[in-house]
């Protein structure tokens, strides 16, 4: 009886110790065959790029992440669906044929390309520092209520990639499909979430992720602004102009009984509020109301990006301007806002543009557009245009 009992604890020993090995030689055999064929070196699975734990300045405190905190896996899905023509239905374009790296995630034309001809129904907006933005929901209409419900639409749209399942073009459960099937997309999601399927509310969470880690804060303005305590103070790495622009840019305006400005600095704080320069919440109508590549009038427009790294580090803009690229550079865009014209059937025009009923009129000098010119391109980092973790892996 003693003999039985120890063979047979012999025997559960030697098949523990095979189990282990196996999965030992399991694991080790995981080599992301799919993965390095596809993106080479540019993704190594074994040593993520860093997008969960980037520095950021003390002074920026707003986080608009939520529950979908920054994961380097996700991310990293996300950089890869962002660039991937598979997320078109003709294998065309991608996320980044829209908003490159090379223009701080923008797009230098008007319309942007979408399939079988189609053009974006408004400017393609910049991507630069959306998880710091006090104003949570996008486009330029606002109509996604979140970062995550904005990214498929444009997917779903039926201009633009083409998955919208109308006119015998296939539906967004096509997509999933075809991503399904893929290799890189198995290896991928499996590192990220532990299995292979594919979801919309997966792929939401990853190219949200991956968009919110595109940060910039390594322009003059941050170099300067590290140094005092606030943005009020002069800052000692700026040149005089550059700092009488600050002044202009956070100084609320003084109007007269009919809207014009007799003293004070132009008030773009109001909208645009240091030290993310981002829209604030609840703000109307800029005054843009024209219609990209159509007639009539569009008084919906009520967001917009970051001025960070709106111009591109030779100090000229990273594209076109306002919904409808109809702004082409930074003197055009502060002539805009001297002269507001209350435009008939506009019942939405911020009332910041419009004291005492009338559109202000800021009566602006030569000396004042070029510091708050001089100012604005402070704005602009360097790292957000090379950095590889935001480039096309492809």
């Amino acid at each position: 009886m003693y003999l039985k009992a120890k063979v047979i604890s012999l025997l559960v020993v030697s098949i523990f110790i095979f189990t282990e090995c196996s999965k030992k030689e399991t694991i080790a055999a995981v080599t992301y065959e799919a993965i390095k064929a596809a993106f080479g070196n540019r993704i190594d699975p074994s040593n993520l790029a860093n997008y969960a734990n980037q520095t950021k300045p003390a002074y920026i405190t707003k986080d608009n992440a939520g529950a979908n905190a920054i994961s380097n896996s996700k991310a990293t899905v996300g950089r890869v669906l962002f660039y991937d023509n598979n997320l078109s239905i003709d294998n065309s374009i991608n996320c980044g044929s829209c908003h490159k790296q090379s223009f701080a995630f923008s797009d230098t034309a008007l319309a942007s390309r979408g399939v079988a001809g189609g053009l974006t129904g408004r400017h393609s907006m910049r991507l630069i520092n959306s998880r710091f933005a006090v104003e949570t929901k996008f486009f330029w209409d606002e109509r996604a209520l979140t970062l995550e419900a904005q990214t498929t639409q444009p997917i779903k749209d039926h201009a633009e990639m083409g998955f919208s399942g109308q006119n015998g073009r296939p539906a967004f459960s096509n997509l999933l499909s075809k991503l399904q099937a893929i290799g890189y997309y198995k290896e991928l999601f499996t590192i990220a979430y532990g299995t292979e399927t594919i979801t919309e509310a997966r792929i939401q969470e990853c190219l949200s992720q991956f968009i919110r880690s595109i940060q910039s804060f390594d322009s003059k303005y941050d170099a300067g602004r590290a140094l005092v305590n606030n943005d009020n103070q002069p800052f000692p790495n700026f040149t005089a102009q550059e700092n009488d622009g600050k002044a202009l840019f956070l100084t609320p305006p003084v109007f007269d009984a009919t809207g014009n400005r007799i003293t004070g600095g132009l008030g773009c704080q109001g909208c645009h509020a240091a030290p993310e320069f981002d829209i604030a919440p609840n703000s109307g109508n800029n005054g843009i109301i024209g219609v990209l590549n159509g007639n009539g009038i569009d008084i919906n427009n009520t967001r917009a990006p970051s001025l960070r790294d709106l111009v591109n580090r030779n100090g000229e803009p990273n594209g076109p301007m306002m919904h409808t690229g109809g702004i082409t550079t930074l003197q055009a865009v502060i002539g805009h806002y001297g002269t507001i014209n209350l435009a008939p059937g506009n019942n939405r025009l911020d009332p910041k543009l419009r004291p005492n009923g009338f559109g202000q009129q800021l009566h602006l000098t030569a000396a004042e557009v070029n510091a708050t010119m001089a100012f604005l391109r402070t704005l602009t980092g360097t790292n957000v245009y090379t950095d590889a973790k935001w480039s096309n892996p492809f």
